[in-house]
């Protein structure tokens, strides 16, 4: 069963998700959200002596409309969605209030790079052309080998959406191509791929209003394993912006659950029930982890095995 990352302290009241952690698991870059009034920001946390601290700001984000941040495998570097102006002296990803006259969030979005090293986190940078194929990219996430997988409706503003992958070379990236998974007409969104590609996590909507469902699915030679369906009782957290920890075997996810109360309970029991609503019991999205073992085991099992 998943278990929730820090409550109180990383989920708490507010809306988090995108959980991203460099290769010693010590730091956790996440996204603080209120939607829908596209407040997002990226969070940076640190854990010393097992406990982690309180999220600060992160020094290149705050400015802009800023989320689903990605970690390298390496820690290098960090990809992440945000409407930020290409240029200085340019104009962010966003739309004319035609009451006000005023720039206002359009949920644009372009995949952003910055760069990571011992004295701190670089300049943002915008990737190329080549990969921003659309004015909504989405749902970053990073193999070991450079290999970028997004979520993007396309050039068409407002279809479906689906996954991609561009290929990196000698330092750059290749034309993304649609990945092929499962149905054609579903909706496909914010992927987890494994360092070394042999499995892909992700979100399915069929676009009737059903709540998103994490699958599974595993590379067979050039094509994709039939996707599976996680089950009931990891979708029952209407689950979304899944990634992978330091492991390569832990998934995070961003989910919405709400512990139940039974009455009559003692005082007691209320005083902790309380304790927990104030901390971070609400009805919004927190990050929770679960182990990939069992996917992982019985697909060894049946013979697809694994690295």
């Amino acid at each position: 069963m998943p278990e929730i990352l820090a409550p109180g302290v990383i989920s708490g009241p507010a809306s988090v998700d995108s959980a991203a952690f460099t290769p010693d698991g010590d730091t956790l870059v996440f996204d603080l959200s209120n939607w829908p009034a596209h407040d997002h920001a990226i969070m940076i946390s640190q854990r010393v002596n097992g406990a982690w601290s309180t999220p600060r700001l992160a020094p290149f984000s705050g400015q802009w409309e800023d989320h689903d941040p990605a970690m390298a495998p390496d820690g290098s570097y960090l990809i992440y969605s945000s409407n930020r102006p290409a240029t200085a002296d340019g104009k962010p990803l966003a739309t004319v209030s035609s009451r006000t006259g005023k720039l206002v969030p359009s949920g644009d979005m372009h995949l952003w790079r910055v760069d990571r090293d011992a004295h701190g986190w670089g300049t943002p940078t915008p990737l190329p052309d080549v990969v921003n194929i659309s004015m909504q990219m989405y749902g970053a996430s990073i193999a070991a080998d450079g290999t970028l997988y997004f979520d993007s409706p396309g050039p068409r503003r407002g279809g479906a959406t689906h996954l991609y992958r561009a290929t990196c070379r000698d330092g750059h990236y290749l034309a993304p191509t649609r990945l092929s998974l499962g149905d054609a007409t579903s909706h496909e969104y914010d992927t987890a791929i494994a360092p070394d590609q042999s499995f892909i996590v992700y979100d399915v909507a069929d676009g009737g209003g059903a709540s998103p469902r994490l699958h599974i699915a595993f590379r067979e030679g050039d094509h994709w394993s039939q996707p599976v369906d996680m089950g009931d009782a990891l979708n029952r957290y209407q689950p979304s912006s899944a990634h992978l920890g330091p492991d390569g075997r832990t998934l995070y996810f961003a989910g919405r659950h709400a512990d139940p109360v039974r009455y009559p309970r003692a005082r007691a029991q209320a005083l902790r029930d309380v304790a927990r609503t104030l901390a971070w019991d609400h009805d919004v999205d927190h990050l929770w982890r679960v182990s990939l073992a069992p996917w992982l085991d019985a697909h060894r099992a049946s013979g697809g095995g694994l690295p």
